[in-house]
């Protein structure tokens, strides 16, 4: 199971859609360093998976939830981490991540909770990041960029 890094995203602050970077560092026991939401926990790095922003796309010109008119990009979803060609909704808690030179992460959630509309709901009119993507604890650190391998270790 492998795929590539399309796009590394973070934000400035908190309950807004993340930029793409040139590259972001994954900081053991924190996440992305400079991102809003750096923090010790199981929610340390997002992942996203570009067919899953396809998708929400192309549903979006059905009539979908999505509001007429918004761009659905990597970092739409407030991914840190937009892959491309790893099927991230195959992979179980626990599983390791090796993703550029040096970088591990270990899946630590399948999705999120989410008890009331966030911020990126009010901006797109829905959010697929509680069904379809996961986070991970930065066991390994190092510098991840576009372009980059990531495979199940």
């Amino acid at each position: 199971m492998s795929g590539r890094i399309l796009s590394v995203n973070r934000s400035d602050g908190k309950g807004t859609v993340k930029r793409p970077a040139a590259e972001l560092t994954l900081v053991v026991g924190l996440g992305v360093e400079g991102d809003a939401h750096a923090a010790p926990g199981d929610r340390q790095v997002s992942l996203l998976m570009s067919e899953s922003i396809e998708a929400a796309r192309a549903s979006a010109g059905e009539g979908c939830e999505f509001k007429e008119g918004v761009e659905l990009v990597p970092g739409s979803f407030a991914e840190n981490l937009t892959t491309q060609g790893l099927d991230l909704l195959g992979l179980k808690l626990g599983d390791r991540l090796r993703v550029g030179a040096d970088a591990v992460l270990r899946v630590s959630r399948i999705g999120k909770d989410c008890p009331r509309p966030c911020a990126i709901y009010y901006k797109l009119g829905s959010c697929i990041m509680p069904r379809e993507g996961i986070f991970g604890e930065v066991i390994v650190g190092g510098r991840v960029r576009p372009g980059d391998a990531i495979a199940k270790d």
